[in-house]
């Protein structure tokens, strides 16, 4: 039980990190941008939905935030939305980058496609375009021009006044680096994850080492490791202990084989709970071989990470209505998988 428990909490410190560091460069390159992935959902539907499902794609739930945001002011459709959540797997892409790289961009494609398909099918049979009246308030925070993320003649002195939160994150970044480097976290011979690791994290600790103090409090510390790390890593944790406990322990590899598509409605059934994390345990039993790529798909369309939870404040009924469709999406394609043997 120890060495799964020492096993379990590694490869979760591994996963966290890395997810970690490219939530910190994806909101790094937002600022730097100056939002620019808000910007292009306009007139054309079409184009509502290509830009939409590919905003969903990108890794974790900005993209997602955006759309609902653009909907909530009256500018793309709801089919634009279900395009968009339908494409996204919120901060599991990050996960599914580092647990099965290969897979992950087909995955992404296939999830892209589905939800263009499904957000062209959602407006032409609802037949009209569903808008929020109440103002947004979930518009990703996008600062003066003055709040630069390099602020060269301010960088030693920002050091010399090392806040908290720098020197906690930038000795957290140093002690990850320095173990992948030396074999402790993450694979134990030099290969191209190990040097992808290695790069995500050098470019992490340059972030952290550079961008101004509010920059640094107000996107890194407050929103990424506050907010999603603790989260991401007991959600991570738990899914793979608690999957080694049923496959390894308790021995229930045939059963799960033998009730797939029991499997299959509890993962879709799962998938509509606006979080980021239930959905890793079955990206973990994808992983492991314990459940066909048809199951992890259907989950992974129906789940939407956090993307959705601005929609839940803003209109309940909007929720719900996007729920019911992406559950049907997913059962589908699930139900279809399951019977073709994929």
């Amino acid at each position: 039980m120890n060495d799964l428990l020492q096993q379990s909490v590694n490869h979760a410190v591994m996963i966290t990190g890395f997810v970690a560091m490219m939530m910190v460069l994806i909101e790094y390159l937002n600022i730097f941008s100056q939002g620019i992935l808000q910007h292009g959902l306009r007139n054309s539907r079409m184009k509502q939905y290509f830009l939409a499902s590919f905003l969903g794609a990108t890794p974790g739930c900005l993209g997602a935030f955006a759309v609902v945001s653009l909907y909530s002011h009256r500018e793309v459709t709801l089919g634009a939305v279900v395009a968009a959540m339908i494409a996204t797997s919120g901060d599991e892409s990050f996960v599914m980058l580092s647990l099965i790289p290969k897979q992950a961009p087909i995955i992404f494609t296939i999830l892209l496609v589905t939800g263009l398909a499904a957000g062209y099918l959602t407006d032409t049979l609802l037949a009209k375009k569903t808008t929020i009246h109440d103002g947004c308030t979930h518009e990703f925070k996008i600062h003066k021009p003055e709040c630069r993320c390099f602020p060269w003649g301010n960088i030693r002195e920002q050091w010399r006044n090392c806040s908290p939160a720098r020197g906690i994150l930038g000795l957290t970044l140093f002690l990850f680096l320095f173990a992948v480097v030396t074999g402790q976290l993450g694979p134990p011979v030099w290969n191209w994850m190990r040097v992808t690791l290695v790069i995500v994290a050098g470019l992490a600790l340059f972030i952290v080492s550079t961008v101004p103090d509010h920059f640094l409090e107000e996107h890194l510390w407050k929103h990424v490791f506050k907010i999603h790390v603790p989260r991401i890593f007991l959600w991570t944790f738990g899914a793979l202990f608690f999957m080694h406990l049923l496959v390894d322990r308790f021995q229930l590899g045939d059963w799960l084989q033998a009730n797939q598509l029991i499997i299959l409605f509890v993962a879709c059934l799962i998938g509509l709970i606006p979080e980021s994390g239930p959905h890793l345990i079955f990206l973990t039993l994808y992983v492991e071989g314990s459940i066909p790529f048809s199951i992890f798909l259907a989950s992974s369309i129906v789940q939407d990470g956090h993307g959705m939870l601005p929609m839940l404040a803003e209109s309940r009924k909007d929720f719900i209505k996007i729920k019911v469709i992406n559950l049907a999406v997913g059962l589908l394609f699930g139900i279809t998988g399951y019977l073709s043997g994929w």
